[in-house]
C-alpha cells in the first residue's frame, strides 16, 4: 500500500509539464514502473486479489456496483451538450471566413 502511495507522490512530482517530455523524465517514469512491478510481484501486493475475495464474499454488492458503474456515465454524442448548436454555428462561420481569406 505504501509503495503505491509513494509511486503516486513521486509520479505527481516528476510528471509535471516541464519535466514530463524530457529524456530524464521518461527514464524516471519507466524506472518507477519497473520498480513497482518488481515490488508487487516479489511481495505479492495484488489489490485485485483482495477485490475478488471481497466480491465473492458479497456478490449482491458486486452486481449493484457494476450496475451503478454502467449507468453512471452514459455515453452521449456532442450534440447532446448544452451550447453545441451555438458552437457548431460559430465553427461553420469561421470555416467560411477562412475559405474567403484563402481565395
Amino acid at each position: 500500500m505504501y509503495w503505491y502511495l509513494l509511486k503516486t507522490i513521486l509520479s505527481a512530482l516528476l510528471s509535471s509539464s516541464l519535466f514530463k517530455e524530457t529524456r530524464a523524465g521518461l527514464w524516471i517514469q519507466t524506472s518507477l514502473d519497473r520498480l513497482m512491478t518488481y515490488v508487487t510481484t516479489k511481495y505479492d501486493l495484488d489489490i485485485t486479489k483482495k477485490e475478488e475475495k471481497w466480491f465473492k464474499k458479497y456478490p449482491n454488492l458486486k452486481t449493484r456496483i457494476e450496475e451503478l458503474e454502467s449507468v453512471s456515465h452514459p455515453k452521449c454524442g456532442l450534440e447532446e451538450f448544452d451550447g453545441f448548436a451555438k458552437l457548431d454555428a460559430r465553427i461553420k462561420r469561421l470555416q467560411v471566413r477562412i475559405k474567403k481569406l484563402e481565395e
